[in-house]
């Protein structure tokens, strides 16, 4: 095969999201970093923690949205993170598919626990 004919007959494997997953992993890496330090000041603020002061804090709705947000920020930032390592690791196809499709009940298993979890507050 000549060099000229080389591209048009080279097979692509793999996803190749690039770009839009880096993004992806950066946003959903500030969204979870924000949150955290919001946390953390509020853990080291003024005032005892307590069982009422955080029940107080999580029965707001703005906290809710704020928790709902960062949950599926995580969520999506597991996926991308855990699925280019199943790409890069896993080699049988079948193996792969199966470790995805685990991957992928467990973390929206998880998502439905923790929304039960907030929104009971």
């Amino acid at each position: 095969m000549s060099a000229s004919n080389y591209g048009a007959h080279r097979l692509v494997v793999g996803a190749h999201y690039g770009f839009r997953d880096w993004l992806a992993q950066r946003v959903t890496a500030v969204i979870m970093a924000v949150y955290t330090i919001f946390l953390l000041g509020w853990f080291v603020g003024p005032g005892p923690l307590s069982y009422e002061s955080w029940q107080g804090l999580f029965s707001n709705e703005a906290m809710k949205i704020f928790s709902l947000v960062t949950l599926l920020a995580l969520l999506y930032h597991v996926w991308v993170g855990m699925r280019d390592i199943w790409m890069d690791y896993v080699k049988p196809v079948w193996v792969r598919l199966s470790l995805q499709v685990l991957t992928i009940v467990w973390l929206v298993a998880c998502t439905g626990w923790a929304v039960q979890v907030l929104w009971r507050v």
